[in-house]
């Protein structure tokens, strides 16, 4: 019941947090009352789920529609052997019971669309994004901006991940970050490109932490700032993100109004295969670079070049190159970059339709430029 006190069995599980003066008494009762749901129970919504149970948030949602198999048990541990073959949602209310029976799991076996994203989402205070693909993303920051629920963002990379807090009045969204995808082709899954299974583990407890944040007014959530994680160096790192007065779902004249199709906004046709010569490795870069001035262009995020870039570089986001063309000289070669390789390969396929002759892009990305040539340069 809602305002009741915390019963005795209660008192004694949560007693640790009850000691905490950002918490005590009445926010464990705020815990209680919440509700929260988690899109996607498997390498983020794992560790996530487990402990806000264990925490004691009231009710969480669950949302997957997927079965337990066996290349799931490296990173995802709501799940044992026991599991495989089963429905993620039926063997994760099991455990989640058995770890808080004072904890009411509502599942929603289903895939999150554009039709049922606003119902699903809008029972809940708080939304954490545990997805692992772009039109989830999306559609998940477009859905609690137009409801005004917080959306606990959180993504994984073989060794790193991000961590934010997206929707919150007068903060940014995830558009303001990343206004559009990537193309799907840029984008590889974790079977594709393998992921560390602690670093699941890592971001998906500091996703639970930001959601505990929210819900009891304890500390600073992460509004405003994205915090990037580096298993292989232990590093953490944090960029200040700014609301994009532009942003098209949130700005001051937002064109987003409405749920859109995000299958079809996230695909785009795979640019032609490299020929042979499309790429340049870092050792003949720099080579060329002694030799004289190269026109090298950056197509990463604003908050990639902030963290590192190549010096002499232009930089022109993916996004913006075809507006921007006109800021590079045609009758010059070219070299593109990106943060590994993939971007800049759509780059220059946009310079050769935009007239150019010599596009290369640098192979490895700027990734492979701090390990071969400038290893002293910040990573991320």
């Amino acid at each position: 019941m809602p305002g009741a006190s915390l019963s005795p069995a209660e008192l004694r599980r949560y007693a640790r947090h009850l000691v905490l003066p950002e918490i005590g008494p009445a926010g464990q009762q705020k815990l209680r009352e919440a509700r929260v749901v988690i899109v996607g129970a498997g390498g983020l919504g794992s560790p996530a789920a487990l402990y806000l149970a264990a925490a004691g948030v009231g009710t969480l949602g669950l949302v997957d529609d997927d079965r337990v198999d066996e290349a799931n048990l490296q990173r995802q541990v709501l799940y044992g052997s026991a599991s495989l073959g089963r429905a993620k949602l039926a063997a994760a209310a099991e455990r989640l019971h058995d770890l808080n029976p004072h904890v009411q799991v509502e599942p929603f076996p289903l895939r999150l669309t554009s039709a049922n994203a606003l119902d699903v989402l809008g029972a809940f205070d708080v939304v954490v994004d545990g997805s692992d693909n772009f039109p989830t993303r999306y559609l998940v920051n477009d859905a609690c901006v137009l409801l005004g629920k917080p959306d606990v963002y959180g993504s994984i990379f073989r060794f790193e991940g991000q961590v934010g807090v997206f929707g919150v009045e007068g903060g940014p969204c995830y558009r303001c970050l990343f206004r559009d995808p990537p193309p799907a082709e840029l984008a590889p899954s974790c079977e594709e490109a393998g992921v560390l299974g602690v670093i699941t583990g890592i971001v998906g407890s500091l996703q639970a932490l930001e959601v505990m944040k929210l819900i009891t007014g304890a500390g600073r959530p992460l509004v405003g700032r994205l915090l990037l994680v580096d298993a292989l160096a232990s590093r953490f790192r944090e960029l200040a993100v700014k609301r994009d007065p532009d942003c098209p779902m949130c700005g001051e004249r937002p064109t987003i109004t409405q749920l859109i199709d995000y299958e079809a906004f996230c695909a785009g046709a795979a640019p032609d295969a490299p020929s042979a010569d499309a790429e340049i490795t870092c050792d003949r870069l720099a080579r060329e670079r002694r030799a004289g001035p190269v026109q090298l262009v950056d197509v990463r995020e604003e908050w990639e070049w902030e963290i590192c870039r190549i010096d002499g570089a232009s930089h022109i986001p993916l996004d913006q190159l075809e507006f921007r063309i006109g800021e590079l000289d045609r009758d010059r070669p070219v070299v593109a970059y990106c943060h590994h390789g993939n971007r800049s390969l759509w780059a220059r396929q946009v310079l050769l339709e935009g007239g150019f002759r010599d596009v290369k892009s640098l192979a490895g990305g700027i990734e492979a430029w701090a390990q071969e040539i400038e290893p002293g340069m910040p990573r991320y």
